[in-house]
């Protein structure tokens, strides 16, 4: 498979990919998700509902595909591996015996039933319900003007959702995912996330690279090696050391976040469809606490009542203007193998609202990472602004450096004028 390169757009929580699906192609947008699998789009055009996505009603992301308007499209068998795995059954007979096959038909492989619906969960609490689906998919090469089709690719065509009210692109590791069926496994990929005042700005958009190009040697990256869970091979884990606040000292984080306990628990999850980074306790009040100590700013107490977030100051700014060279502490996550990423400023406090008396209130976005059995903590999207990421799974490793994404984004042809 030759290298893929996409545009990614940036959205209010998230990063759309288009997806060119079915004969003739319909265009659906649907975020990438580093932390899944399936991908799978909204289908039918007045049928699918997303239960409590009261605030994404108006959306107008909200496009539908509508499979009986594709002469490629077609139901998966209940004997395919994609049918065991969007299951999460360990037995593959499970799924024919569900669709009420036979056991002589199953056992000579010669049974034809549709894959019975599924479920599929996240583990924020959402759930997706539908059928999986094959049809022809269209991406771009690494030359733009180049179009290859994809045959026979499966994705779920979901009727009904709980909390999801936009589709998904997974780019997990397991043989569901985009990369898995586009032969891109044994490769890896890159993203450049744009800034946040880039969203639903429809003139920019910044490169997605899957394939050999992705994970070539460039510039200043550093490489952490990638962690492998025993319960969740399918994401990519990473190994935090500390983090360093100003000029203060490095802070060491537990050792859950570099390894994982007998059970499988443990390590920092990198996932794009996570907004914020999530931290254990009583680590992340250890961060808070010195953040305290290190900024003179009042506190906005109000705002941090109404936003759910914990650390919020009124930053000054004459003019009413918004302040980019505020005196807020920077911040540095240090890696395993000695990585070190300096966060760039804006990826760690955000502006809550336009500025208000020569003072705007900014919070910080980090979150507490709730307790229980799975990755100890989250390293999310809006930390990623600005910062070339790379997936390099054919040395299982994990690469950083901070760029200017909507600058690279236009070095690449990737500004729209309007």
């Amino acid at each position: 498979m030759h290298d893929m390169v996409e545009p990614l757009r940036e959205a209010r929580d998230g990063y759309l990919i288009s997806l060119n699906i079915g004969t003739p192609s319909q265009v659906i947008q649907v975020y990438l998700d580093t932390g899944s699998d399936l991908t799978w789009v909204p289908c039918g055009n007045l049928s699918f509902v997303c239960m409590d996505c009261d605030d994404y009603r108006n959306d107008k992301l909200n496009a539908t595909f509508s499979p009986s308007y594709s002469s490629s499209t077609l139901r998966d068998t209940c004997s395919s591996r994609f049918c065991t795995d969007v299951h999460s059954s360990d037995n593959p007979y499970d799924p024919c015996v569900i669709a009420g096959c036979s056991l002589s038909t199953i056992l000579k492989g010669t049974c034809v039933w549709p894959c019975p619906s599924f479920a599929y969960t996240y583990g924020a609490g959402g759930i997706v319900a539908g059928i999986l689906t094959r049809d022809t998919i269209r991406v771009h090469s690494a030359n733009p003007n180049v179009i290859r089709e994809i045959p026979n690719f499966a994705f779920g065509c979901v009727g009904s959702t709980y909390h999801e009210p936009i589709g998904l692109a997974g780019f997990g590791r397991g043989s569901l995912s985009l990369p898995s069926q586009l032969g891109f496994l044994q490769k890896g990929f890159s993203h450049c996330f744009l800034a946040f005042k880039y969203a639903n700005n429809p003139n920019i958009s910044s490169p997605l690279v899957i394939g050999d190009v992705a994970i070539a040697p460039k510039g200043e990256l550093q490489f952490t090696p990638m962690m492998s869970s025993p319960i969740y091979p399918n994401y990519y884990y990473i190994g935090l050391e500390g983090i360093t606040v100003g000029s203060a000292g490095v802070t060491t984080a537990p050792n859950n976040l570099r390894e994982f306990d007998s059970q499988g628990n443990g390590g920092l999850l990198i996932d794009s469809g996570t907004t914020y980074t999530h931290l254990p306790e009583p680590f992340y009040s250890q961060l808070l606490s010195i953040l305290e100590l290190a900024i003179s700013y009042p506190r906005a107490n109000e705002v941090e009542a109404r936003s759910g977030f914990d650390l919020c100051y009124k930053v000054p700014c004459p003019n009413n203007t918004n302040p980019m060279n505020d005196d807020l502490p920077p911040i540095k996550l240090h890696f395993l193998n000695n990585v070190t990423l300096l966060l760039p400023h804006g990826n760690s406090f955000y502006a809550m609202g336009a500025p208000i008396n020569s003072s705007v209130v900014k919070c910080l976005l980090f979150q507490s990472m709730d307790d229980g059995d799975g990755p100890a903590g989250v390293f999310g999207s809006f930390q990623q602004q600005n910062v070339e990421v790379v997936y390099d799974l054919e040395n299982g490793r994990l690469g950083f450096q901070p760029m200017d994404c909507a600058l690279a984004a236009s070095s690449q042809g990737l500004l729209h004028k309007g």
